[in-house]
């Protein structure tokens, strides 16, 4: 019977390969075109004989990718830092206190996440401009933060409101206030939800581009978003070295999701149905 199951199950592999392919084949024309040099002209899908490394060399010296790095590095740890802690603390009291008003500002939330962002874009560009937020990392941090913050308190209000409330009271009991309960009950319970809401808010910080090229404007404010644009324009078009650029930017993404995978998962499933 096992046997049976096992190669009845052999269409499985099959349709996950050819999904593994389909997603590695863009990362393999990536590599195919950085490590080759603007004269080779033969097919992307094969690999170049020789490898050129100049374009990386190009990506750090003429499209400053090593400060963009940097940008886009201390924006998005702020980004999740705010985003994560904000939206658990904001949470609490909505998973708790189930009231009408509460129910309201669920609902307000999840109407702001449908609110496209460039919609306000220039309302928004005005207001920073005011307080002197353009080309700041607390400009764009509380650009993006404001922006990420409703799919953070989702996730944590459904998350939080399946964890027993009878823990609450048990606090209570002890002596703990509403603040005590929160940081020593629910906060080491959240692991699961907080990798989820790092890797979504993370990486839709480190690949913003709207608010980026509006709220950075100076040159040493970039982000790899805006570094690796800065390779096209109407007078240069190069390729090679922006598609290293890319290749390197997406190095800090894949390492935060391979630290953080064994708990995306279960973040997300338990956030969907508890």
């Amino acid at each position: 019977m096992t046997g049976h199951r096992a190669h009845a199950g052999w269409w499985k592999t099959v349709v996950a390969v050819v999904i593994a392919i389909f997603y590695l084949l863009p990362l393999y024309i990536a590599f195919s075109v950085a490590l080759r040099p603007p004269t080779d002209t033969q097919s992307l899908w094969a690999f170049p004989s020789t490898l050129y490394l100049q374009n990386f060399v190009d990506a750090f010296t003429q499209g400053g990718v090593g400060r963009a790095l940097l940008n886009s590095l201390v924006i998005t740890a702020c980004c999740i830092v705010l985003i994560a802690f904000v939206g658990a603390f904001a949470a609490y009291p909505l998973a708790r206190r189930r009231t009408r008003v509460n129910s309201g500002i669920k609902g307000f939330v999840l109407g702001v996440m449908m609110v496209p962002p460039l919609s306000i874009l220039v309302s928004l560009y005005t207001a920073m401009a005011t307080v002197h937020g353009v080309s700041t990392y607390w400009g764009i941090i509380l650009t993006v933060t404001t922006f990420e913050l409703p799919l953070s308190i989702f996730l944590y209000t459904n998350f939080i409101a399946a964890i027993p409330s009878a823990l609450d009271e048990a606090a209570a009991i002890d002596g703990a206030g509403p603040a005590r309960t929160f940081f020593s009950i629910i906060l080491p319970q959240l692991k699961p939800v907080t990798a989820s809401v790092a890797i979504l808010t993370g990486m839709q910080t480190w690949n913003d581009y709207q608010f980026s090229l509006y709220m950075l404007q100076a040159p040493q404010m970039r982000t790899v978003t805006l570094a690796i644009a800065s390779f096209f324009s109407q007078t240069t078009n190069n390729v090679y070295a922006a598609t290293a650029a890319a290749l390197v930017a997406i190095a800090p993404a894949v390492i935060l999701f391979l630290f953080l995978q064994r708990f995306f998962i279960q973040g997300m499933v338990d956030s969907a149905l508890k």
